[in-house]
């Protein structure tokens, strides 16, 4: 079996799990400890409220899922569907190739991530 078709099979399979692990999330954030960066500085880290985001987006609450945490809910949007993708084309022998890190997708990606944080510190997360 090739690297592309082994890495669709373990990306699908991630995801599916993450999926069928859904119902039991709340009781395994519940003793998730409290961001201690939040907790040092009195700010928001880029993925606060990351944890409330999956939570609504295992609820199918989209609303609340980007309202807690935007990169951290597309992300997981994301991941789920990258996943169910990726195992139907290993499934039909196909490959999966993860992306050359660019200079423009590393400049895209801390985009994302300084405008989530300021999204975050505007929300007062």
């Amino acid at each position: 079996m090739t690297p592309g078709r082994q890495l669709g099979f373990l990306w699908g399979g991630a995801a599916l799990a993450c999926a069928a692990a859904a119902p039991w999330a709340p009781a395994f954030a519940q003793g998730m400890p409290a961001c201690p960066f939040h907790w040092l500085t009195g700010f928001p880290c880029a993925t606060c409220g990351g944890t409330r985001a999956l939570l609504a987006l295992g609820r199918f609450d989209l609303g609340a899922a980007f309202g807690w945490n935007p990169l951290v809910a597309g992300a997981g949007i994301l991941f789920i569907a990258g996943g169910v993708v990726a195992l139907g084309a290993a499934l039909a022998g196909g490959e999966v190739r993860a992306p050359r890190p660019t200079l423009l997708l590393r400049a895209a990606l801390a985009a994302a991530i300084a405008a989530n944080w300021a999204f975050l510190v505007a929300a007062g997360r």
